[in-house]
């Protein structure tokens, strides 16, 4: 690896030596872009190229920092050629301007547009070491920069290249943007290694970007810590990346408890979890954790990286052993940059003051505490002042801001500028919408001495993020705590994470809707709660819609149980309504149980929690009236009433339909937990799920050929393919699966009841359920629907009790209505119980 001079060649007429010198490694693959290839040789020549279409002379060259080929090319050609390479992030027009006014760069080069020349000679003085621009606070908007010389990022990128150990065969992929330092140092560190970069915009939630990752054989992955939050969502640890050889993670503090995950699934795995620290003022890195210390020492940073230097400056802190952590070596910045004339400007410090507290511990320094008032979220370093600076310019004077490791919180005296200090803060931080949170005090606290009070200020962001919390976007969070009963609702988390089931996905959806007055996104309940958060309208630009867009299922539910109470209560004939709530049953099995990240075991605790939760108040009911009223007997109760009782229909079989849900939705769960069975349906969930029905359907028509007998029809083991029906259905993802699924439900439902307007009920209910993802009502019908749909099985539990004194006094409609009150009401009244057994099933996390 080779370290060049500092000063570039343009500077004496000649060609520059670059400041990564890679081309030497000829024909070995350098990046993978857009299903090219070019190889080292190919780029320096792609780059070369560009660098000469801007004529002669050094200059400052403006480069937008997209993850592309073409802005790639644009950065090296600043970079390898002797010219000051200014980075910005692409796609922030109103960012890049400010840095077009405030720098005026001889070259602006935006991602997707012509380079913009903008005169053929410098209008600066550019110090002949510089070679690099970088924002101090991340994507901010700070007009002051951080000035690099050629040396500072040859030296770091071949120290990180050899505490990683990079060789040509590795391969990165740009998990980070690459005007971010951290994304740069990837960039860089591969190529003097000789290495290869594979370029991409994808997400890492994005299926897509691990199609991508397989494909091209990437072997090292970067991330921040909310990388891995989306990691943990996204199912990265049940993933099969057998070129993966190293995880790096930098950018912000990560949990010492998820170190520990990590660092223990790279084991399991075959990779290497490697903890970084840094800052841009130090080109990228000052410190790693060598891989094998990262499961003993978690909390801690490592060790200086080759060729630097750590120590503590014990003056900054009282406490014995603290200090500030300074770090010195060839790759701290030669100084900040405020204005153009800077940029003229050599070396005006030789080591880094860090901001960061820390103490060394068995070799190893850990970072215990920050000094200053800078703050990192999402591995943004933000500077906190010039946000503050904003805001009191232009919402109020008394504005003041703190960030805790998730959020940026600003704090007003006047709820009028709630909304546009949400904007403005989002929009100077460049954080995403959820983790700004705005709070209005009586008046900012002050210290003994008048001055603001941030440590007050910073232990109410720490009660603002609190579950109990409603202020700002965490109200979707304080939903999630409040329906499953989960205070440790974590940004990253989902429904179907947190072990929803579909009541609570009921209840959850008609709380959400009040935060997306357009309807909830698809596929909400697999959606980590921070992503939904960002997606929320704020609350100030909130209409109350006439009509909303709800779930298909929950109408049907709602709908089906109001037809199975007004049948038995004899105010309509309008039976089917069991039968298709046992295909929407079917349906949520498969988006909530199957949906559940991780393996087999994970998917067996998801499922037994839903289960436990209708089981348990169930048993509860049933064994309150058999004692009470001496309605049913201890079968009925324990829902084995099949296994002994005969064929003739009596009050036993009142309950058939809880009976079936709880030991078809058992043998789903035991069958698709079964190791070898568990991948193939990961696999293939289509046919998987159409295997299955093929099974169930025989067993049906072996039992009862085509149609059913009046009581066979209410039987486990002849209903069962309605619930692998509405599972297939939840499998359908193209119009040909579809397609082939409702000539299926045709076929197996006609002639089953022997009574048309039944089957046309059970059926035409699935088919809007299989094509009809969403409906829309008046909110207020909304509103009710959710409320019945939430407490259907309940109602359904209940109602035998309620309606028949009512019905024989021939009063209908009341029998109705108390019925529905009797089992909505059970329903709230046992939801504590049902969040307690869910999570003792699920086991604390």
């Amino acid at each position: 690896m080779t370290i060049t001079p500092s000063r570039p060649a343009l500077l004496r007429g000649t060609a520059p030596a670059p400041v990564l010198a890679h081309a030497a490694f000829g024909d070995a693959a350098a990046v993978v872009a857009d299903g090219e290839v070019l190889s080292h040789a190919d780029l320096a020549r792609r780059v070369a190229d560009r660098a000469l279409s801007w004529g002669p002379g050094r200059r400052l060259v403006l480069v937008e920092g997209a993850n592309d080929l073409d802005s790639l090319v644009a950065y090296l050609a600043a970079l390898q050629h002797g010219h000051v390479a200014l980075v910005v992030p692409d796609g922030r027009e109103a960012q890049r301007e400010a840095m077009v006014a405030a720098y005026d760069p001889d070259i602006v080069c935006t991602a997707g547009a012509r380079d913009d020349v903008r005169r053929s000679s410098t209008a600066h003085d550019l110090h002949p070491d510089l070679a690099l621009l970088l924002s101090t606070s991340g994507t901010t908007g700070s007009p002051k920069l951080v000035r690099l010389s050629r040396d500072n990022v040859a030296s770091n990128a071949a120290a990180i290249a050899d505490y990683l150990a990079l060789t040509p065969a590795d391969r990165a992929i740009t998990a980070l943007p690459l005007h971010y330092c951290y994304g740069l140092s990837v960039l860089h560190s591969h190529l003097v290694a000789g290495a290869s970069v594979v370029l991409t915009g994808l997400s890492v939630v994005d299926e897509c970007f691990w199609d991508l990752f397989t494909r091209a054989g990437a072997t090292t992955l970067a991330g921040v810590p909310h990388t891995f939050d989306l990691l943990a969502a996204s199912g990265f640890e049940g993933r099969d990346l057998p070129s993966l050889r190293q995880v790096t993670q930098a950018g912000g503090r990560l949990d010492p408890d998820a170190v520990r995950r990590w660092s223990r699934c790279g084991r399991i795995r075959g990779w290497d979890l490697v903890v970084m620290y840094g800052a841009t003022e130090a080109t990228a890195r000052m410190a790693y954790l060598p891989p094998d210390l990262a499961a003993g020492h978690p909390a801690a940073i490592g060790v200086a990286v080759p060729g630097g230097h750590l120590r503590l400056d014990a003056s900054a802190d009282e406490r014995p052993g603290v200090g500030e952590l300074v770090y010195s070596g060839p790759n701290v910045m030669l100084g900040y940059a405020t204005t153009p004339a800077d940029l003229a400007l050599g070396r005006e410090t030789t080591e880094l003051r860090t901001g960061d507290l820390a103490r060394e511990v068995d070799g190893l320094f850990e970072v215990v505490g920050r000094r200053n008032r800078f703050g990192k979220v999402f591995g943004l370093r933000l500077d906190l002042d010039a946000v503050e600076g904003h805001l009191r310019a232009e919402v109020d004077r008394h504005a003041r801001v703190v960030a805790t490791d998730r959020a940026v919180h600003v704090f007003l005296t006047t709820g009028r500028g709630r909304a546009a200090a949400l904007s403005l803060a989002g929009e100077h931080c460049g954080v995403p919408a959820h983790a700004v949170r705005v709070s209005v005090l009586p008046q900012i606290p002050l210290t003994s001495t008048g001055k603001t009070d941030y440590a007050a200020l910073r232990g109410l962001a720490d009660l603002a993020e609190q579950p109990e919390g409603t202020t700002g976007s965490g109200s979707v969070r304080v939903d999630f705590v409040r329906v499953l009963g989960r205070p440790d609702v974590g940004a990253t988390d989902s429904f179907v994470d947190l072990g929803g089931d579909s009541l609570f996905y009921v209840e959850l959806a008609t709380l959400l809707a009040d935060h997306f007055p357009e309807g909830l996104p698809a596929g909400w309940h697999t959606r980590p709660v921070a992503e939904l958060e960002r997606l929320a309208a704020p609350a100030t630009d909130r209409p109350r819609p006439r009509r909303v867009r709800v779930d298909t299922s929950v109408a049907l539910r709602a709908l089906a149980i109001l037809f199975v109470v007004a049948s038995h209560v004899d105010l309509v004939s309008l039976e089917g309504g069991a039968h298709l709530l046992l295909a929407i049953a079917g349906f949520n099995f498969a988006r909530f149980q199957l949906s559940a990240p991780g393996g087999a075991r994970t998917r067996m605790r998801h499922g037994l929690s839903g289960l436990a939760q209708l089981v348990v108040p169930s048993v509860l009911w049933v064994g309150g009236v058999a004692v009470l009223l001496g309605a049913y007997d201890l079968t009925t109760t324990l829902f084995v009433r099949e296994l002994v009782n005969g064929s003739e229909w009596d009050d036993q079989w009142q309950l058939w339909f809880l009976e079936s849900l709880v030991w078809i939705t058992a043998g789903a769960l035991a069958l698709t937990c079964l190791p070898v069975l568990h991948r193939l349906e990961r696999r293939t969930p289509f046919r998987f799920a159409l295997a299955v029905l093929a099974v169930a359907a025989v067993a049906r028509f072996a039992e009862v050929g085509l149609r059913a007998g009046p009581t066979q029809r209410y039987s486990t083991l002849v209903v069962a393919f309605f619930f692998v029906l509405g599972w297939l259905g939840a499998r359908a993802d193209t119009p040909r699966q579809r397609v082939l699924v409702s000539a299926l439900a045709a076929a197996l439902t006609v002639g089953f009841f022997g009574q048309p307007l039944r089957e046309a009920i059970v059926l035409g209910g699935f088919l809007l359920l299989l094509w009809l993802p969403h409906v829309t009502l008046p909110t207020a019908l909304a509103r009710a629907a959710g409320v019945l749909a939430g407490a259907s099985l309940f109602i359904y539990l209940t109602h035998w009790q309620v309606y028949p004194p009512l019905e024989d006094s021939g009063h209908q409609w009341l029998a109705l209505a108390a019925s529905l009150t009797v089992g909505i009401a059970y329903a709230h009244a046992v939801r504590p119980l049902r969040q307690a057994v869910g999570r003792r099933v699920l086991g604390s996390r």
